[in-house]
């Protein structure tokens, strides 16, 4: 008789390797903004900062919070001066402001841009230095002052995420900071704030989460716990993004669409992402073009590169858009799945390739080089190289 096996060793194939998996505290739900005051006063906010911007104010979001932690007594000094792709000297000047006026947390009222803001202030005002310093994987080694996050789009899932990502200005480009340090603490997700977004950004923060979710499911660093996550935010997008778009005060789809951005989030910061957002971001940086837009016009052919690469896994995400039946091709489904989503972000409303944005074959040597290094790469299921990234920004011209 053989030697019974040591206890705790086992057949690799049979264990997944381990995994970590971080998420601040999420209330999810109608109305959920309106306990910012309740949970300021959890986290022992007395003069908070609070970050919006200037299209989130004219919707009513920013002063409904407001209140509401005044009334629970937190005293709120305003920060608007927030635009989309945050720049870094924005995130600078904010943390001055957080300093000069003596605050002690954050309050984030906004898309991704706004609560990306917001974690680069709350680096800032703990650790010092320059914002763009930061870049990389774990970089930030004081924790940061007390965040509380209330979204206003159904895409980035910044407020649930160990990812902030800042336009370095002078460079041209986004920079990804990644790192437990940043996950805030509390996301109060509500629906409701959704319903005021007009039909072409919902179009491209929902390519957004779709975006989230495809890459996290395929990510090298994907786990059973993302990979349920990912699947049902892909479910969730697939059945629900286009109705909120030609119906966009339908709160019933607005939510699913709200639960979808919560599910992507939850898998993309766990499982990180890949060569998408690396090309998005680079290509972002350079044109100032909307994070989401970006995305949708990339993925397609991005998974073309990536497809042999983990078939199985893209088999599934056919299967969820309906298409895969028993027994085809994996060739045929590769391809159909690409036509789909062209399909589906056109029907979206987001039209046109990246030549219809400014984009030329000149620009294609320096966007590449800079997608190469950022560090959402690391995941892709399949490393590319600078001639990779050149060649399929060249397909999506």
């Amino acid at each position: 008789m053989g030697m019974a096996q040591p206890l705790g060793i086992h057949n690799s194939a049979v264990l997944s390797e381990l995994r970590k998996f971080v998420a601040p505290e999420i209330i999810y739900g109608l109305n959920a903004r309106l306990l910012a005051g309740q949970y300021a006063q959890n986290v022992a906010l007395n003069r908070c900062l609070l970050v919006s911007d200037p299209g989130v104010m004219k919707a009513g979001w920013t002063s409904e919070v407001e209140h509401a932690l005044q009334e629970a007594g937190t005293d709120t000094v305003l920060c608007t001066k927030v635009s989309p792709n945050p720049r870094d000297f924005q995130v600078m000047d904010a943390a001055a402001l957080y300093l000069e006026q003596h605050c002690d947390g954050l309050v984030a009222v906004g898309g991704g841009s706004v609560i990306d803001c917001a974690k680069g202030i709350a680096i800032i005002v703990t650790n010092g230095g320059n914002i763009l310093s930061y870049e990389g994987v774990d970089m930030v080694k004081v924790p940061m002052p007390p965040l509380i996050c209330i979204p206003t789009t159904g895409g980035t899932a910044a407020d649930v995420s160990q990812f902030a990502i800042i336009t370095d200005t002078q460079e041209k480009t986004k920079i990804a900071i990644i790192s437990k340090a940043v996950v805030p603490d509390v996301a109060l997700v509500d629906p409701v704030t959704l319903t005021t977004m007009d039909p072409y950004l919902t179009a491209c923060t929902g390519m957004d989460v779709l975006s989230h979710a495809v890459e996290a499911y395929v990510s090298n660093a994907s786990s059973p716990i993302t990979d349920l996550h990912a699947i049902e935010a892909i479910r969730l997008v697939a059945s629900w993004l286009l109705r909120t778009v030609e119906y966009p005060h339908d709160l019933s789809a607005r939510s699913k669409i709200m639960l979808a951005s919560l599910q992507a989030g939850l898998a993309f910061s766990n499982a990180s992402l890949g060569a998408v957002h690396a090309m998005a971001h680079s290509l972002g940086g350079f044109k100032d073009l909307p994070h989401g837009e970006c995305n949708s016009i990339l993925l397609p052919h991005v998974i073309d590169y990536n497809f042999t690469a983990l078939p199985d896994r893209f088999l599934r995400i056919a299967e969820v858009f309906g298409l895969a039946p028993p027994g085809e091709q994996p060739a045929i489904v590769r391809k159909q799945l690409i036509n789909h989503l062209i399909e589906f972000r056109q029907n979206l409303g987001i039209r046109g390739a990246l030549a219809a944005r400014g984009v030329k074959e000149p620009d294609l040597g320096a966007l590449s080089t800079k997608a190469f290094k950022d560090p959402c790469n690391a995941t892709n299921p399949r490393p590319p190289t600078t001639g990779d990234l050149a060649a399929i920004y060249r397909e999506a011209l």
